[in-house]
């Protein structure tokens, strides 16, 4: 099991990405609350099990999806301990042969690396052409747990706060889905 800090509530020290600092400014401008955990890098769902122990959240797992021709892309965010199916996903937003897109566009695209894929690289310019896809379940919680953008941090925010304040506040048109 990794091993994982006491809960905090004041920003990184320093950040690893500019992804990780945009969320934090974007977090203190909005004055949201959050506390968060620095950890051993966390890849895996089954990595996340201390965290999610430390925070008393449920961590939501960010997928990056795409078209077979690579030309649509979409974030995908479920509960990290639901099954991905493919076929369940296209079926609900009407699409057809979606599948993971290469290792290669996650940080041209979203700024992280793998195992820190989250829905907050919607802040990135370079993410504009990414479609924002919620899993109704992940909404329905009190709290969203995941990553700020990398691996070794994590965090839990209010939902509300994550409907309310932040998806307005990138601009995005947020999908959400029943899968």
């Amino acid at each position: 099991m990794i091993k994982v800090s006491e809960i905090k509530t004041t920003i990184p020290g320093s950040f690893q990405t500019e992804l990780q600092q945009q969320v934090y400014t974007m977090l203190q401008s909005l004055q949201i609350p959050f506390e968060r955990v620095d950890n051993e890098p966390a890849v895996t769902m089954e990595d996340c099990l201390a965290i999610n122990d430390a925070l008393q959240v449920k961590t939501s797992k960010t997928l990056f999806l795409c078209n077979r021709q690579q030309t649509n892309f979409y974030l995908f965010v479920t509960a990290g301990d639901k099954p991905f199916r493919t076929k369940d996903f296209g079926a609900a937003l009407g699409i057809s042969r979606v599948s993971f897109a290469p290792e290669s566009f996650l940080m041209p695209k979203l700024g992280t690396v793998i195992g820190a894929t989250t829905f907050f690289s919607s802040l990135l310019e370079s993410a504009n052409d990414v479609r924002v896809v919620f899993d109704r379940d992940v909404l329905q919680d009190d709290y969203y747990g995941g990553t700020d953008g990398t691996t070794s941090c994590y965090l839990r925010i209010k939902t509300r706060d994550l409907t309310e304040s932040i998806f307005p506040y990138i601009h995005r048109e947020i999908t959400v889905i029943e899968v």
